[in-house]
């Protein structure tokens, strides 16, 4: 699985994308009946951010800002990191993995063409590849 490229692991399905204008309260509705945890933030066909089921919950509701009238724009994380679709998977889970995040946009040419989540490698493949990836590191 981890040597599988990102274009064959990619959910293409679950992208889901909104402008940056698209107040919090929207892109939550949009999330859940698509059931997906992040929204790709587009401008002019170019990605320009991320928003998580986890930013709602520390930018926005522990902060106490209203969800109807937040934007998108004021607490996305933005330019995030990219995966390319020829790059494998372990590759990517590496990154999200040493980054801390669970979702990374694939881009293609400049354009967002799907994600990629941490959730598709929970299972026991997972521990062996945290583990292995730990035994390279304090090999180098």
């Amino acid at each position: 699985m981890f040597s599988q490229r990102v274009k064959s692991v990619m959910e293409r399905k679950k992208l889901l994308t909104a402008s940056p204008e698209t107040t919090i309260s929207q892109a939550a509705k949009l999330m859940a009946n698509k059931n997906v945890g992040a929204v790709m933030v587009v401008e002019d066909e170019r990605l320009v951010g991320i928003f998580t089921e986890r930013d709602a919950l520390t930018r926005v509701i522990a902060r106490g800002r209203d969800p109807k009238t937040t934007l998108l724009a004021d607490v996305m994380t933005a330019e995030p990191q990219t995966v390319d679709p020829a790059k494998s998977y372990g590759a990517a889970l590496l990154m999200m993995f040493e980054n801390g995040f669970r979702h990374v946009p694939v881009v293609e040419e400049g354009k967002v063409i799907g994600i990629v989540s941490s959730r598709k490698a929970l299972d026991p493949d997972l521990e062996e590849f945290v583990a292995e990836a730990q035994r390279r590191k304090h090999i180098r």
